[in-house]
């Protein structure tokens, strides 16, 4: 099943059943599509106005970067479902005897590090993302100036949901050494990016107040 071009209706069913797939890092993906596009709309609802024909050649080229994250983190909702599965069917195998429990250990050991891809992808492109609503916020239609707030809004959260996708694999993680360089990332990321985020969001709620 393609969960990135099915009905709202059926994406979100099936999410809140106990299928495997999708999940928190594919919701977290599909957050982070829409608030691109909502940063997106705004360089929409700007182009072609004359009070904005100072930015339009800049609109324009946020809005190709825009449409290159959308079509990124909706791939990803796929991407996601795909590597999980491979992990679900690894916490399955036998650890009954000493050599069960070595290719069981080997296996996870791979998986993990595939499980946690994809979810450092998801937050690498929401933290573009929110790097590209800053300026749509700043310089596009005072109009739809709401919207890039809930695009920030969004990306933020996008952004927080799929690090716990990555916390929860490192977690289970041997290689220690792996694990906590790549929740470095994750911290690093954090940090920088949900402060811009709440920025951007805060000046749109105080220019709207």
């Amino acid at each position: 099943m393609g969960f990135s071009t099915v009905p709202c209706n059926e994406f979100v069913e099936v999410l809140a059943s106990k299928a495997p797939v999708p999940g928190g890092g594919g919701a977290s993906a599909l957050v982070g599509a829409i608030g691109t596009a909502l940063g997106n709309m705004v360089g929409s609802l700007t182009v072609g106005k004359k009070k904005y024909a100072d930015v339009e050649d800049e609109m324009w080229e946020l809005k190709k970067k825009a449409d290159e994250l959308q079509k990124d983190l909706l791939h990803l909702i796929e991407r996601d479902a795909e590597v999980f599965e491979p992990l679900s069917k690894a916490y399955g195998m036998p650890r009954e005897t000493e050599e069960e429990k070595a290719e069981k250990a080997r296996v996870m050991e791979i998986v993990l590090k595939d499980a946690c891809s994809v979810p450092m992808e998801i937050m690498e492109k929401c933290c573009e993302a929110i790097e590209i609503i800053v300026e749509f916020a700043a310089k596009g239609s005072t109009l739809a100036i709401s919207d890039a707030g809930v695009g920030a809004a969004f990306c933020k959260a996008a952004l927080q949901g799929a690090s716990l996708n990555v916390y929860i694999n490192t977690k289970s993680m041997k290689n220690r050494e792996y694990a906590e360089e790549l929740n470095a990332k994750c911290d690093a990321m954090l940090e920088k990016y949900t402060k811009i985020a709440d920025e951007v969001f805060n000046s749109v709620l105080g220019r709207l107040k």
